[in-house]
This record gives C-alpha cells, sequence and structure tokens, in this order.
C-alpha cells in the first residue's frame, strides 16, 4: 500500500510529528495532538520510504504557496502552475484537497519555512536528487508569470541555505530551470527548443566538448529517472513530474546533437 493509501486507511504509524505532521493534519482535517509525542519517538526509529514520500508531498505544496504569496500576493499564474502540478500528480478527489489545504497554509503569515525546511531536510538524509527536484520545483513555480521577483529570489535563497545548497550548485539548477521555462530565444529548433536553451537546460557551454556534453546528458537523466527517485522516496504520484524533466533532457540533447551532426559531419 502507498504511503497516501496508508494515510487514508489512518495508518498513521509511519507519519510525521513536528512542523510537518502538524501541517498534513490540519490540511487533512486530523488532529494529531495527542499522538505527536509518540510520532516524534517513532522519528528516531528505522527510516521508511512512506515517511519520506509524506515528507516531500508535504513541504513541495506547502512551500509552493508561501512562495507564491512572497511579493504579497498570488497570482493567476502562480495558482495556475500549482494546479499544473497537481495534473501532472494526478491526484485524486482528497490527495488534491489535502495539496490545496497545504498550498494555502504556506500562504498564511506564521508559516514555520524554516522549520518545515529543517525536517525535510533531515527526512531527505542525503537524498540530493530528492532536494534537486524539490528545487527544481519552486524555481518552475518563481519563473510561471515570466518573472523572477526579487521577493521570490529571497526566498529561494533562504531556502537554499536552510537545506544546505552551495551557490554554485543552486545557480547551477537555476540555469536550466530558467532555460527550460523559455528565458531566452533565439534559434529556435523544430521541437520548439533553442539551441542557447538546450546548452543550459544540459548545463554546458556550446564550446563543450562532446564528450563533456554526453557526460552531462547521462549525469541528469540519472539524477531523474522516475525509477530511481521513487526509489528514494519520491510519491508514486509524482512520477510524471520526474518523466517531465528526463523529458526535457532528452529533448534538450537530441536539439544539440542534431545541430553538431548537421555542422560537424558526426553524431556525439
Amino acid at each position: 500500500m502507498s504511503w497516501w493509501g496508508k494515510l487514508a486507511g489512518g495508518a498513521f504509524g509511519f507519519m510525521l510529528g513536528g512542523p510537518l505532521g502538524a501541517l498534513l493534519g490540519a490540511a487533512l482535517g486530523h488532529n494529531f495532538d495527542k499522538g505527536l509525542t509518540r510520532l516524534d519517538r517513532a522519528a528516531s526509529g528505522p527510516e521508511t520510504r512512506e515517511r519520506v514520500q509524506t515528507a516531500f508531498f508535504t513541504t513541495t505544496f506547502s512551500v509552493l504557496g508561501h512562495l507564491a504569496k512572497a511579493d504579497g500576493r498570488v497570482s493567476r499564474a502562480e495558482i495556475a502552475f500549482a494546479e499544473q502540478v497537481m495534473r501532472q500528480l494526478s491526484l485524486d478527489p482528497e490527495q488534491r484537497r489535502a495539496a490545496i489545504a497545504l498550498f494555502n497554509e504556506g500562504k498564511q503569515p506564521g508559516f514555520p519555512l524554516d522549520g518545515v525546511l529543517e525536517q525535510f531536510r533531515r527526512e531527505c538524509r542525503g537524498r540530493v536528487t530528492l532536494i534537486q527536484l524539490f528545487l527544481e520545483i519552486l524555481l518552475s513555480a518563481a519563473w510561471a508569470d515570466g518573472e523572477y521577483s526579487d521577493a521570490e529570489a529571497r526566498v529561494l535563497d533562504h531556502v537554499r541555505r536552510v537545506l544546505r545548497i552551495s551557490d554554485a550548485w543552486f545557480d547551477e539548477i537555476r540555469a536550466r530551470v530558467e532555460a527550460a521555462s523559455g528565458a531566452s530565444s533565439a534559434g529556435t529548433a523544430r521541437n520548439g527548443l533553442t539551441l542557447e536553451r538546450a546548452y543550459a537546460i544540459l548545463g554546458v557551454d556550446a564550446s563543450a566538448s562532446d564528450a563533456e556534453i554526453k557526460k552531462a546528458y547521462r549525469r541528469l537523466l540519472s539524477q531523474h529517472h522516475p525509477d530511481k527517485l521513487v526509489s528514494k522516496g519520491l510519491p508514486e504520484e509524482m512520477i510524471e513530474v520526474a518523466a517531465h524533466k528526463t523529458h526535457e533532457i532528452r529533448q534538450a540533447y537530441e536539439t544539440i546533437k542534431a545541430r553538431r551532426a548537421g555542422s560537424q559531419g558526426h553524431v556525439i
């Protein structure tokens, strides 16, 4: 049974305490007050995939709400992006209600951002691929309205620091997301992807060798492979998000490969 199936069935033995448990309890309309002590003690026991899946779902939608509210108002584009993520996840009505409730919790003035992020980092315990995907979702949300505002930048920089992400790694992820979001617009290829954006998605320069491009492609494809991410704790419902990322990476590689085959007479 999946993590959500256990929640829906009332099996809260693996449930999280702390800020994430409180947020999810509020979203599901459950009162976990008496159970939080027991659940917090259980947190020191063996880690389970269900715990990580619960943490990822809860953190993602609540922090999306907080980010959307960063500049004082939630735009139509930001709401549309959150709904797009929900559609990609193929959430059932109950899951959708929980995701919306978490999004709304994140918009509240007293949202415990630091506590949520600290607990998320602890639950992930070195699962850097999950943390990377989380950041990619947030950065995509920030670009949803076509503008990366100062308020959003401040929130995301704070997220980066709490999650202990280096400046260099964060900048690399941001550049790829901006490229995939269509931040540049020159030399569009047949698939609608520009050559400039293709290089940015793979995180390489146009001067990179064929070997370097292939290495970057394989590394990113491995990081975003849905099966690998699920094994690390990505909720099954979020496979489509990971699949979309791998499609972008493949499309970027094919764009570069086709251009180089045409201009250099060989294939990467």
